[in-house]
């Protein structure tokens, strides 16, 4: 069966719109039943404290739900905004922004609920410090939207941009790789980020008076852990934007493929890795604050370690790209 160039755009819209709150949902179903599950684990002992608890869940699970949100708000445009694509090649680019922006949600919407769910834990142990435990909570939940953030921002590039003029050939390849390279490189770092964000809560219920050595510690690690959020985000920067000539060769279309596959998955294991890191190491500033130093320094010296394996990957990405 023939299909014409308007059926295939829709067509496309259509499932990139299923693919990205398909994606999307489950990252904030997670994060928010595993808020929900510490919080009805501590009421079960500390039941004078439900109110307070109770509005901690609710805050958390809040945060936890914009990375579904943000993948529910592309959905309903490529269903039915004002898209402008007439081309078969912008019917790739609505696949490409509904990967982006799914994906790109699992990692942030799980990760969220781990430090909503320890300042739960947090509370319970020491509510006398419950404005610290939900400053830092908040701190952490929130820097791990920063990789959905960035799914969002390519998603957008891949819908709203004119490509009209860009050749077929590689591009609509480019424009999947871009889409795979910034949603799959989300995932660890929106998921590690809130491991470094629940071992500062679970931290701070510990020694509340360590407060400002454990919020420093846990910028440092949470800021380490995007890192190949950042180089995912760059290689689908680039695979749209750089110029590629038009090509008659399979060759150079996966090539562009392979390097958003590079960044993609090779981007999960470095920030999960370093999210793990970071929580021990929380774990312990809270212990001894007057080590903190030492145990920053040496977070930082296992995650650089952790980051090397998506290092090669963006090695290996940036490689394919210029020999595309």
């Amino acid at each position: 069966m023939a299909i014409d160039q308007l059926t295939w755009i829709h067509a496309a819209s259509y499932f990139g719109a299923g693919v990205s709150v398909g994606f999307g949902a489950i990252g904030a179903a997670l994060g928010e039943g595993y808020t929900a599950g510490q919080a009805s684990d501590i009421l079960s002992y500390r039941p004078r404290m439900s109110g307070e608890i109770l509005k901690t869940m609710l805050v958390g699970q809040a945060v936890a739900e914009t990375a579904g949100i943000f993948a529910l708000v592309v959905s309903m445009l490529l269903m039915f905004g004002e898209l402008k694509g007439h081309t078969l090649l912008e019917g790739w680019a609505y696949v490409g922004a509904g990967l982006s922006a799914g994906l790109s949600a699992i990692g942030s919407g799980i990760g969220a609920g781990f430090p909503a769910g320890a300042a739960c834990k947090a509370l319970a142990r020491q509510p006398s410090a419950s404005g610290q435990i939900t400053l830092n909570m908040l701190i952490g939940a929130s820097i791990t939207q920063t990789p959905c953030i960035f799914g969002l921002v390519i998603a957008f590039l891949l819908m709203f941009l004119d490509h009209s003029a860009m050749p077929y050939y590689p591009y609509w390849a480019a424009f999947l790789g871009a889409g795979l390279s910034t949603g799959l490189a989300a995932i660890g770092p929106g998921y590690g980020g809130g491991l470094v964000g629940s071992g500062a809560c679970l931290s701070l219920a510990r020694n509340p008076e360590a407060q400002r050595p454990i919020t420093t510690a846990m910028l440092v690690g949470i800021g380490t852990t995007q890192s190949t959020a950042i180089y995912g985000f760059l290689i689908s920067l680039i695979l749209i934007f750089k110029g590629f000539p038009e090509s008659t060769s399979y060759v150079p279309s996966f090539a562009l493929l392979g390097a958003g596959f590079a960044m993609g998955f090779g981007g999960i294991g470095p920030g999960i890795g370093e999210g793990i890191t970071g929580k021990y190491a929380l774990d312990q500033v809270g212990r001894v604050p007057e080590e903190a130093t030492l145990l920053t320094r040496t977070m930082l010296v296992g995650q650089a370690v952790s980051e090397s394996t998506g290092i090669y990957s963006l090695v290996v990405a940036l490689l394919l790209v210029l020999n595309a």
